[in-house]
């Protein structure tokens, strides 16, 4: 009975430690070193600032992510974006831009478009300041940051329609693209719990959209405008999307119909279905190892 005691006394003691050890070793993952500054302006909306904050890592590579901290476009506020989410990132040298806006309703989703484009053409601009390769900025997100991040991959090579500085006479395009279950297509919301069946924009945000997205031919325009499916052509960067197939705010199909466009021009799109994944599940920050994948793969060999 001694010795059966004593080996299982040994037996919890290993498994304790290797328990421990696994424990410090995630929590030492998710807190490499960086530096950040919070709150760097890149312009201003409605009389508010318009800011970013910037982690750099340790070991910068010399490639940027803009990081879209956007949910339901409503955006954290400067200095609220949790470094340790990006760690993936950080430890392969990116530095990482979370853009910041301006929430809706006190900032329409076309606002946000073109304030969050202002963001990449700044990061563009300062790239030598930024210690970054102007040519090889990629960008993540989810949900609303998903979608801003297709806007950007998508519309982001247009021309800024009137240029008040230099920062505007910039690109706002992105050269590599992972992010987690965008919408794609506001006109289609087919299955989607925002959807009325009326053809208007999802029911929750039509405030979002402004005053005139409750006309209804006035919608038509807005919510071509804003879908980036109707945008995609031949210069889409490579995108990768995690989707979970349990996703009802967000449906599933609105990331296989944007892989199904992207086809069309021989662009790469890559979806990845998370069985059982609504909108949103506990490792997902464990599947932005893979975007740090993705962006090797895209950015650092371009």
């Amino acid at each position: 009975m001694w010795r059966w005691m004593k080996r299982a006394f040994w037996a919890v003691l290993a498994i304790g430690a290797i328990l421990a050890s696994a424990v410090a070793g995630l929590w030492w993952y998710y807190h490499p070193t960086y530096e950040r500054v919070d709150a760097i302006p890149y312009g201003e909306r409605n009389g508010k600032p318009l800011t970013m904050d910037i982690i750099r890592p340790a070991k910068p590579n010399g490639l940027a992510v803009a990081f879209m901290v956007s949910g339901g476009w409503k955006s954290k506020a400067a200095g609220e974006t949790e470094a340790w989410l990006m760690a993936p990132l950080l430890r392969r040298g990116y530095t990482i831009f979370a853009v910041c806006h301006i929430s809706q309703p006190d900032s329409t989703v076309p606002e946000i478009i073109d304030d969050v484009s202002r963001g990449i053409r700044t990061i563009r601009h300062r790239a030598k300041e930024y210690g970054i390769d102007p040519d090889r900025i990629g960008v993540t997100g989810g949900s609303a940051g998903g979608h801003l991040s297709l806007m950007l991959a998508t519309r982001g090579k247009e021309p800024h329609p009137a240029p008040k500085d230099d920062v505007d006479r910039e690109s706002a395009a992105v050269q590599a693209v992972a992010i987690f279950y965008p919408v794609t297509d506001l006109l289609n919301l087919d299955g989607s719990t925002e959807d009325l069946g009326d053809g208007g924009p999802p029911k929750s945000f039509v405030k979002a959209f402004g005053s005139e997205a409750q006309n209804k031919e006035r919608w038509q325009q807005i919510g071509r405008d804003t879908s980036p499916i109707y945008f995609v052509d031949q210069e889409l960067p490579p995108t990768l999307i995690y989707h979970g197939d349990a996703d009802t705010l967000v449906p599933l199909k609105q990331s296989e119909r944007f892989r199904d466009e992207a086809a069309k021009y021989d662009r790469l799109v890559k979806v990845v279905v998370h069985k059982g994944g609504s909108h949103g599940w506990a490792s997902m920050v464990w599947d932005i190892r893979a975007f740090g994948d993705w962006f090797d793969q895209h950015l650092q060999t371009r």
